[in-house]
C-alpha cells in the first residue's frame, strides 16, 4: 500500500502502519461500544451506522448484513490477511520464529492442565492472553507477500514484541505470586526470551532492508 503526502505517492513506512492499525483499532473498540450500548434497539444497525460514519449505508435496507460486511473488511485488514492470498499466508506456518511462539502457547496450555487454578489467576490469563496474540501478530507479519510492504511488517512485529514482553511481566508476576515454580518459570522465561528476541533480529533485518531500499531519508528511527 502506498500513502499520499502533499499530493506524492509515498511508500509507507513502519510509523504510518502503526497508525493505520491504531486508526482500525479505534473504529473497532468505537463498534464494539455502540453494539452494545444498542443491542436491543430496534433500530441498532440504523443507529451504528450513523454513530460511524457509514453514510453509504443510510439507504439499505439490509442493516446487519452491511454494518457486519464493514467490520469484517476492517478486521482481515488489520489482521493482514487477504481472502485472495490463502496460499501466501499458508507460508508463515513455516517460519521457525512462528513456529517457537506457537510452541510456547502449546507449552502454556499445558502449564494450565498442569495447574487448573491458574485459569482463575489474572497474572496467567494475560500471560495465555498475550502470549497467543504475539502468535497471531507474527502470523499477520510473517503472511504477506507483497515484498515492498516492509513498513507493515515491521509495525505488526512491534506488536508481538509489546505482546511479548506484557507476558514476560505477566510471567515475573506469577513467580513472585509463587503461582509457579522457579523451574516452570525459567522454562516458559526461556521459551518468552527466545521468541522476544527472534522478533528483534526479524525487525533489525526489515528496518536494514528498508534502508536498502527507500535509504537515510525514508526511515525515521
Amino acid at each position: 500500500m502506498a500513502g499520499y503526502e502533499g499530493g506524492s505517492e509515498q511508500m509507507w513506512d513502519e510509523y504510518d502502519w502503526e497508525r493505520f492499525l491504531q486508526e482500525q483499532d479505534q473504529k473497532t473498540e468505537k463498534y464494539m461500544q455502540l453494539l452494545e450500548t444498542y443491542l436491543d434497539d430496534p433500530q441498532r444497525d440504523e443507529i451504528i451506522a450513523r454513530e460511524m460514519g457509514w453514510t453509504q449505508l443510510l439507504d439499505s435496507k439490509d442493516w446487519s448484513a452491511e454494518v457486519d460486511a464493514l467490520l469484517d473488511e476492517g478486521t482481515e485488514e488489520e489482521d493482514g490477511f487477504d481472502p485472495n492470498e490463502a496460499r501466501a499466508a499458508e507460508t508463515f506456518e513455516e517460519h521457525g520464529l512462528y513456529q517457537a511462539a506457537l510452541a510456547l502457547t502449546v507449552w502454556i496450555d499445558q502449564l494450565f492442565d498442569q495447574k487448573p487454578l491458574l485459569q482463575n489467576e489474572p497474572a496467567a490469563i494475560k500471560l495465555a492472553t498475550h502470549s497467543a496474540l504475539a502468535s497471531a501478530k507474527l502470523a499477520a507479519a510473517l503472511s504477506g507477500n507483497d515484498v515492498d510492504e516492509i513498513g507493515m511488517t515491521i509495525a505488526y512485529l512491534k506488536r508481538a514484541l509489546k505482546a511479548i514482553t506484557i507476558s514476560l511481566d505477566a510471567a515475573a508476576q506469577l513467580l513472585s505470586e509463587k503461582s509457579v515454580t522457579g523451574t516452570q518459570h525459567s522454562v516458559l522465561q526461556q521459551r518468552l526470551f527466545q521468541v522476544r528476541d527472534g522478533i528483534i533480529t526479524l525487525m533489525g533485518e526489515y528496518r536494514s532492508e528498508w534502508r536498502r531500499r527507500f535509504g537515510s531519508e525514508g526511515f525515521r528511527s
